[in-house]
């Protein structure tokens, strides 16, 4: 009899660790957990003291992309506070040292990474496509990812926004300025796709208003000043595009063309504020800031940047350089504002 009692409890023992363990096996694997969230959907809001890291890499120090970089740090600050962590990096105007920026990075497994610039773009781009993107100062993303007939949704992990202004605007403004010019030097480096999607448009529209185009691309900063050289040479008037290598040496371009007497017309107000005349041009600041909004819903899961498509600027301002076209002995037409110098 004793020895069938302990038979009888060691089977009812049994039985029972088997009824705990068998609740962690009942759902099948196909189907989500009761509660979970299935793997294709935005992750959910934050849990309480969660917090994140931001790998920031940006082209180079000038202007508009520091603009930029401020516009999206306070941004994400504002509405994360002390939640985010947020790196950045500065690649000096060389487009492989971003490489290794956003290799850092990804190493470090950063929640998102914003790229400044379509060089940096590119670089992420290259670096991962797990961690959620976002671009800004980047023109036209269609060209800058090499992306045919772009709808303007990258539909990757990536997103972001754009500073491009309406460059039939901008050569409309170039007539407004220069009726009676004949000749147009476009100024940019061959080495930024954008700044060449910029210039062959542009150039188009300019052709059409009756104007003789002629491009001058250099390669880097080593021919810089001879092709800008030939380009005052041979122009009535300079247009430059939104091209980071000359928004960070904007004094070669003003010491050949302001003392030859030829003015420059550019696609943004940095540019502008250095070697240019007049602008349409947007705030880069702005531009900055929602970026970081776009990077606050992708944190929290409220989006996912799959299916965010590119943001443009909402307004473009015409603005002039004072000081230029003083020395050039130009009057600004009506409608436009004077770039504020620090």
């Amino acid at each position: 009899m004793k020895k069938l009692m302990s038979v009888c409890t060691a089977a009812l023992l049994a039985v029972s660790l088997l009824a705990g363990c068998g609740g962690q096996t009942s759902t099948p694997a196909s189907e989500p957990a009761s509660g979970s969230t299935p793997a294709s959907a935005p992750a959910s809001a934050p849990a309480e003291g969660e917090s994140y890291v931001v790998g920031v890499c940006q082209l180079a120090p000038h202007d508009a992309l520091d603009a930029a970089t401020q516009g999206f740090q306070d941004a994400l600050t504002e509405a994360l506070g002390d939640k985010v962590t947020i790196e950045v990096k500065n690649a000096a105007g060389d487009s492989p040292t971003c490489a290794t920026i956003v290799n850092g990075f990804v190493a470090s497994d950063v929640d998102l990474i914003m790229a400044n610039a379509t060089a940096s773009l590119q670089a992420a781009v290259a670096a991962t496509s797990d961690i959620p993107i976002l671009g800004t100062s980047v023109t036209e993303y269609g060209v800058a990812l090499n992306i045919e007939n772009f709808s303007g949704t990258v539909g990757t992990n990536v997103s972001g926004t754009s500073d491009l202004a309406p460059l039939d605007q901008q050569a409309a403004m170039l007539a407004e300025w220069f009726p009676d010019a004949e000749t147009v030097g476009l100024l940019y480096c061959s080495a930024e796709p954008n700044s060449q999607y910029q210039v062959d448009v542009v150039q188009a529209e300019l052709e059409e208003l009756g104007y003789t185009c002629t491009q001058y691309a250099f390669s880097d900063t080593n021919d810089m000043a001879s092709v800008t050289q030939n380009a005052a040479d041979n122009s009535d008037v300079i247009y430059v595009p939104t091209d980071n290598t000359v928004a960070n040496n904007t004094g070669v371009v003003d010491n050949i063309c302001r003392p030859a007497g030829v003015p420059v017309i550019a696609g943004e107000e940095g540019i502008c504020s250095g070697c240019g005349v007049a602008t349409l041009s947007i705030s880069y600041y702005d531009l900055g800031v929602a970026t970081g909004e776009m990077a606050v819903k992708i944190l929290t899961g409220e989006a996912n940047v799959a299916e965010m498509p590119i943001e443009y600027a909402p307004q473009f301002t015409k603005k002039y350089n004072e000081a230029i076209c003083a020395d050039l002995g130009l009057t600004a037409p009506e409608g436009y504002e004077a770039i504020v110098t620090e």
